[in-house]
């Protein structure tokens, strides 16, 4: 496994509290879940390395 880059995260106490409902919902960590999350965005936005096949959207976004 590679090693993890870690590093401090400010963020609103409301936008917290609201990660941890979801990631408790979803039987994760807050820390998993915000790993989740900003994985989707990368892979949506088409900017993960190696990733250049991702299907096009309705908008012509990757998706």
């Amino acid at each position: 496994m590679t090693a993890r880059k870690n590093f401090p995260l400010r963020i609103d106490p409301k936008l917290y509290r609201t990660l941890e409902r979801w990631a408790a919902d979803e039987f994760r960590s807050v820390n998993s879940q915000i790993e989740f999350l900003l994985r989707e965005a990368v892979l949506r936005a088409g900017r993960l390395p190696g990733n250049s096949s991702a299907q096009k959207d309705d908008h012509g976004k990757k998706d």
